[in-house]
């Protein structure tokens, strides 16, 4: 099954928000992409007055691979430590509707055409909307970074824009993976080690105790904001099976109830339409925002850690400062160290400081418009499905 991005709607496909200032110098979007079972091929468009750039307008292959290459990339650049480095946009996936349309298959002789109709196209729909949030993702990780006044600037974030050729930017291999493995076992246990030094600044121990409690109620959120939209989708599907078997029936029936039954089947049918509508939108303006900032705190999350990792850092170096001193070796050295360490500290501390309260800002920002949105789509859905009863109750009197 293969999908391309229909510019026509993708406009309405505008969920994540992230308090994206625009800086007219760089404009960057994905106009166009391509997806070829597990792998989608995009279209990078960047226009710009930047004279660092070779063009003012230019676009450029990529793929998923890509995009995570620039952003491990940018986490280990120890300049951008004290950054809050955008989440790397999730991998494609779109095994969940294609399971669904094998089952389908599989169940067709069980289900009358119209039936199998309308499951399909409800299926087609889920899966054009799991693409187009693909794109979305990856488009909103690049906008990210072109807003950031220090990660717009990058080299290699230039390098992923402007060079028209393949990246070739092959996957890890079993090797590098395990490394990576290991590597995040190593950061969990250094974490725990780490959380028993004592804190020196109020704002950041208040901004950790948030970060966690705040992580883990997205979490929940999540969890419950897709349970929630998955039931719309599942009476959605339900409405198909009761108009489907209402239209049988009045296939049937010869009596007055004939034309009672094809109005009640109408009705489902409309019914399904909205209810289709009301579990797309909860998807799109609060389960997609809350699966974002659930990626956006943990990269804040992170910013604490490597300044933590900076704080353990620089008092090891008072404790060997100390120890060169009793014994009256080595201090020019210790003394240096324990310098750079203090430097390096003091510079991811100012750094944290006005990156985590641009976070908050933003993300206040974000849900504040997704939630209005969102409701504003409840009431719309909600006054369709009172119109619609309504008339077919006005209908059923008449006749």
């Amino acid at each position: 099954m293969t999908s391309t991005l229909d510019e026509s709607n993708k406009e309405k496909l505008r969920s994540v928000s992230v308090d994206l200032n625009h800086d007219a110098s760089l404009l960057i979007d994905i106009p166009d992409a391509l997806c070829e079972r597990d792998k989608v091929k995009f279209t990078v468009h960047t226009k710009t007055t930047l004279s660092s750039f070779q063009k003012p307008e230019f676009s450029v292959p990529r793929q998923h691979e890509d995009f995570i290459w620039l952003h491990d990339t940018l986490v280990e650049t120890e300049d951008y430590a004290g950054l809050i480095i955008p989440p790397a946009p999730p991998k494609p996936d779109f095994e969940s509707p294609r399971e669904k349309m094998h089952k389908l298959g599989e169940g067709e002789a069980t289900m009358t055409k119209d039936e199998y109709t309308k499951m399909k196209q409800e299926l087609e729909a889920e899966y054009l909307a799991v693409f187009k949030k693909t794109v979305q993702v990856h488009e909103v990780f690049l906008q990210r970074l072109s807003s950031h006044p220090i990660l717009s600037k990058d080299r290699n974030f230039q390098i992923f824009l402007e060079y028209d050729q393949d990246l070739t930017v092959r996957r890890k291999n079993a090797k590098e993976m395990f490394g990576g493995f290991f590597k995040n076992m190593v950061k969990t246990a250094d974490e725990v080690l780490i959380s028993g030094i004592k804190e020196v600044d109020d704002f950041f121990e208040q901004e950790k105790t948030f970060l966690l409690d705040y992580y883990s109620k997205i979490k929940d959120s999540t969890a419950k904001a897709e349970k929630m939209t998955r039931a719309h989708k599942n009476i959605a599907d339900d409405y198909i099976h009761v108009s489907a078997t209402l239209s049988s029936i009045s296939a049937d029936d010869s009596t007055a109830n004939k034309k009672h039954l094809e109005k009640l089947s109408d009705l489902f049918e409309k019914l399904r339409k909205v209810e289709g509508r009301v579990a797309s939108d909860q998807e799109l303006k609060l389960t997609e925002l809350l699966r974002y900032y659930m990626r956006d705190i943990q990269a804040a999350k992170d910013l604490l850690y490597r300044r933590a990792r900076a704080l353990a850092d620089y008092e090891n170096s008072n404790k060997a400062l100390d120890k060169a001193r009793l014994k009256s070796k080595d201090i020019p050295q210790a003394e240096e160290h324990q310098q750079h360490c203090l430097q390096k500290f003091d510079k991811l501390s100012e750094s944290g400081k006005k990156e985590l309260t641009n976070f908050k800002g933003r993300r206040v920002v974000a849900f504040r418009k997704n939630l209005i949105e969102m409701a504003e789509l409840e009431i719309k859905h909600a006054k369709n499905n009172v119109t619609l009863l309504q008339g077919c109750i006005d209908q059923l009197k008449n006749n």
